[in-house]
């Protein structure tokens, strides 16, 4: 259950962050490698370094997303 803002910005952070990996993803898996003597080989290090990226930004966003619920939770506890 999202009771405010905070929990909200979680939720649209965790979104964020997945369209972020998403987008890496197909980057990269469209990303052709031809021979060595072939011209064009695409450098991937950048959506590499931007999946790691969006991979924290999730996993911070879902931190947010559960102390949001852990003090929803308390407060339910103090006022029941």
């Amino acid at each position: 259950m999202i009771t405010g803002i905070v929990g909200q910005a979680g939720w649209m952070g965790m979104q964020r962050g997945m369209d972020g990996l998403s987008q890496n993803a197909s980057e990269i898996a469209s990303a052709s490698v031809k021979s060595p003597a072939g011209a064009s080989v695409r450098d991937i290090s950048a959506p590499l370094v931007d999946q790691t990226e969006n991979l924290r930004q999730v996993e911070a966003s879902a931190k947010v997303v559960q102390a949001d619920n852990d003090m929803s939770n308390y407060l339910i506890d103090i006022l029941a």
